[in-house]
């Protein structure tokens, strides 16, 4: 694929990273190839996670398309820029087409990136995640790379406000990949949420401790702070869900009365 935008957001994006004063912590990079379809499965705990996403590959000089909901590429101004990034729409209405989209990137040697819980845990660990990696990456024939993202969260997610203040540390630790053959595609992805679980709390265990005092709201409860625990968090999940049915609802009242 042709990258025009790309090259230019990543320079962007350094400097922003540099006058945030920002700190990486990054491990395991080397588990993703330098060539060939790669499928990378992500935590999701925070708005930006896309855009440190990305940089799990940045050491072995891959660009990553990310799988991404439609709503992004409705937007006037951001969805042009996920166009010319070649990232993949996904309507969760209607989920095959994403599918073969995915597939497809990763037959022609692409390196792609989904979130497999679909939206942001609130509790800061891993929720129920969809079997869609696993079996993308057993159809495509490709190595599936779980990937942990810590300290996102802090700058811009649900239910706080936004955080740009400087000398956050942003940790990024990616695994060994798995090779799923689609056979138990619900056993197999068991295998990668304790895998990314695992990973989750090593990742939270050596973050840097004056940055994570005890209790700290985007800790996890069960690992000593103050987030939502995944009850809780599926509660708030569903009260969002129903007041977004309200305002859909009552936008479509409002055009069928003008």
């Amino acid at each position: 694929m042709r990258d025009v935008t790309y090259p230019p957001i990543i320079v962007t994006a350094k400097v922003a990273f540099r006058a945030l004063g920002q700190r990486f912590q990054m491990t395991g990079t080397e588990h993703v190839p330098r060539e060939g379809g790669v499928l990378l499965a992500y935590n999701h705990i925070g708005y930006v996670d896309f855009i440190y996403g990305g940089f799990a590959a940045h050491p072995s000089g891959r660009l990553v398309r990310f799988m991404a909901k439609r709503e992004l590429f409705d937007h006037r101004w951001v969805g042009p820029l996920m166009r010319s990034l070649h990232h993949i729409e996904v309507d969760r209405g209607e989920g095959i087409a994403s599918f073969h989209t995915a597939v497809d990137h990763l037959r022609q040697g692409e390196a792609v990136g989904i979130f497999p819980e679909a939206t942001i845990s609130r509790a800061m660990e891993l929720k129920e995640i969809k079997t869609g990696a696993v079996r993308i990456a057993a159809e495509a024939g490709v190595p599936l790379v779980p990937v942990i993202l810590w300290g996102t969260q802090r700058m811009m997610t649900k239910d706080h406000p936004r955080d740009f203040s400087r000398g956050k540390t942003i940790a990024i630790k990616v695994g060994e990949p798995l090779h799923p053959t689609g056979e138990d595609p619900v056993a197999e992805t068991a295998e990668l949420k304790a895998r990314m679980s695992a990973m989750l709390a090593e990742v939270v265990a050596s973050y840097p401790a004056d940055e994570q005092p005890p209790g700290s709201w985007w800790v996890p409860a069960s690992m000593g702070g103050s987030a939502p625990t995944l009850e809780e968090a599926a509660r708030l999940d569903a009260e969002e869900k129903r007041a977004r049915a309200r305002r859909r609802a009552e936008k479509r009242a409002k055009r069928q009365s003008d």
